[in-house]
C-alpha cells in the first residue's frame, strides 16, 4: 500500500482549488437510473469512490463515460439489464446503497447487497428500508442482500424519519420522484448535498419543494428526462484545506469556497483565532502569529459542525493553547485517529463519544496509520505542523475522498510526497 511522507516546514501560502463534492456526486450518479435519457455531471471530483460508483452503475447496464480528465461524468441508463447490486462492488463503499431507491422506482424490483465503507460505526439501513416500505416497497433481507419489489409502483406517503439521515433522505427523495401522488419527508436532512440532489432532479423534471429544510414535499411525475448538472463544491474538502493554514500558519485562498457551506465550522475557526475572509474567488484563511485558542466542538447534522471535519479539527486542537472537548454525536468509533495523534506527541483522552485534547507546543513526526478517510487527512495536517518526518501508512482511504492531495498541498509549500508500495 502507498504511504505519504510529510516533513513539517512552516507557513503555507497560495491558492488551492476545491473539487466538486464527493458525497454529492455519489448521490447524483445513481439518479441516472431514474431516466432513460442521459445525465451529465460537471465539476465531478476525481476519486476512487467515483470509480467504484461507475463500476456499480456499469454492472447494472448503465453507460458511464469519464470525460475531461474525470471532471465530467456522462451517463445513460437506457438499457438497465441487471437488477442485482453485487456484494463485491457494494462492500467497497457505503454510498452504493443509493441505487436501491432509483432501481425500485424505475424497474419495480432490485436486489442490493448490504453496503460497506469506512469502519466508523454501524450506519444501518433501517431508515432507508422503512421509508421505502412506506412508499409501497416489500423488502426482505436474505444472505446479506436486500430483496425488494414494489407491486404496482410507488405511491406517495408521509414519512417521518427518526433521525435526519442524509442517505435515507436521498434514497427516499429519488424514489418518490416517480411515485404516484405526494410524498412528504419529515425530519429530512438539510445538507447542501440534499439541495444539490433536489436541484439536479428538478432539472430532470421532478417536482420538489422544501429541500434545505426539515420538510421536503415531492409531487410524483410519470417520467424524468435528461439533464446537465454541476456538482456542488465539496464542503468537507473545503474545511479540510481551510485548516491547513490554521495549523501551519500562513495564508491560503480556497477557490470555490462559500461561507454558507461551512458556517458552523467558520464560527469555530473564529473562536480559535483564525481569520476567514470572503473573496471574489472563494475564502481566504490566515493565521499570522501565535498559537490558536482551544475551542469545544460538538458534531451535529447540518447546519451544525460536520462529523466529517471532526478528525481534522482535532489535529488543530492538538497544538492549541488550552484544553478542548470534542463530542461526537453522529457516528460511534470515530476517534480512531486519536491514538495515532498521540504517537505524534498529542495529549488526548477518549471516553466514549468524547475526546479531551490538551494542546502541546509542537507535535513530533512519527510513523502513523490511517484508519479511515477523514482520519488519514487529519494525520497529514498534523504532520505538516510537526517537527521532523511523519510517515502516514494505509493512505488508500485518502484517495476515496481527496483528489491529488500531495499536489494541492505541495503547491502551498508543504513538503509532502507519496511513496508507491
Amino acid at each position: 500500500m502507498d504511504s505519504i511522507i510529510v516533513r513539517g516546514n512552516g507557513p503555507l501560502k497560495g491558492q488551492i482549488p476545491i473539487a466538486g463534492a464527493k458525497n454529492a456526486c455519489l448521490t447524483l450518479m445513481p439518479a441516472t437510473l431514474l431516466s432513460e435519457e442521459p445525465l451529465t455531471l460537471t465539476n465531478a471530483p476525481r476519486l476512487s469512490d467515483i470509480a467504484t460508483m461507475t463500476e456499480l452503475l456499469s454492472s447494472l447496464g448503465a453507460e458511464v463515460s469519464s470525460l475531461q480528465d474525470g471532471k465530467v461524468q456522462a451517463m445513460s441508463s437506457h438499457n438497465i439489464n441487471n437488477h442485482v447490486a453485487e456484494y463485491d462492488i457494494v462492500r467497497k463503499m457505503r454510498a452504493s446503497n443509493l441505487v436501491l431507491g432509483p432501481m425500485l422506482a424505475r424497474l419495480g424490483h432490485a436486489v442490493v447487497s448490504l453496503p460497506g465503507g469506512c469502519a466508523i460505526g454501524a450506519r444501518p439501513m433501517d431508515l432507508h428500508i422503512h421509508g421505502l416500505e412506506a412508499l409501497g416497497a416489500e423488502i426482505e433481507l436474505k444472505d446479506g442482500y436486500l430483496h425488494a419489489k414494489v407491486p404496482g409502483g410507488f405511491k406517495g406517503a408521509e414519512i417521518n424519519l427518526a433521525f435526519a439521515s442524509v442517505g435515507a433522505t436521498e434514497n427516499i427523495l429519488m424514489a418518490s420522484t416517480l411515485a404516484k401522488g405526494t410524498t412528504i419527508i419529515n425530519n429530512a436532512a438539510r445538507e447542501p448535498e440534499i439541495v444539490d440532489l433536489a436541484t439536479c432532479l428538478r432539472a430532470m423534471g421532478a417536482q420538489i419543494e422544501g429541500d434545505g429544510t426539515s420538510r421536503i414535499e415531492v409531487q410524483g411525475v410519470d417520467r424524468l428526462h435528461g439533464a446537465t448538472h454541476p456538482v456542488v463544491t465539496d464542503r468537507i474538502e473545503l474545511g479540510t484545506y481551510m485548516l491547513a493554514p490554521a495549523i501551519c500558519g500562513g495564508e491560503v485562498e480556497c477557490l470555490g469556497g462559500r461561507i454558507e457551506l461551512v458556517g458552523a465550522f467558520c464560527e469555530k475557526l473564529d473562536e480559535a483565532g483564525i481569520h476567514v475572509e470572503e473573496t471574489a474567488k472563494g475564502l481566504k484563511v490566515s493565521r499570522k502569529n501565535g498559537r490558536v485558542r482551544a475551542v469545544d466542538v460538538t458534531t451535529e447534522p447540518f447546519p451544525g459542525f460536520p462529523t466529517d471535519l471532526q478528525a481534522q479539527m482535532m489535529a488543530l486542537m492538538c497544538t492549541a493553547e488550552g484544553t478542548s472537548v470534542l463530542e461526537e454525536k453522529i457516528f460511534e468509533n470515530r476517534f480512531m485517529h486519536a491514538p495515532e495523534l498521540i504517537r505524534m506527541g498529542a495529549e488526548i483522552e477518549v471516553h466514549g463519544g468524547t475526546a479531551t485534547v490538551t494542546g502541546v507546543e509542537r507535535l513530533k513526526g512519527a510513523p502513523v496509520m490511517a484508519t479511515d478517510l477523514r482520519a488519514s487527512v487529519s494525520l497529514i495536517l498534523a504532520a505538516m505542523a510537526a517537527e521532523g518526518e511523519t510517515i502516514v501508512n494505509r493512505v488508500y482511504h485518502l484517495d476515496r475522498g481527496y483528489e491529488r492531495v500531495e499536489e494541492k498541498l505541495g503547491n502551498l509549500g508543504a513538503h509532502i510526497e507519496r511513496v508507491k508500495a
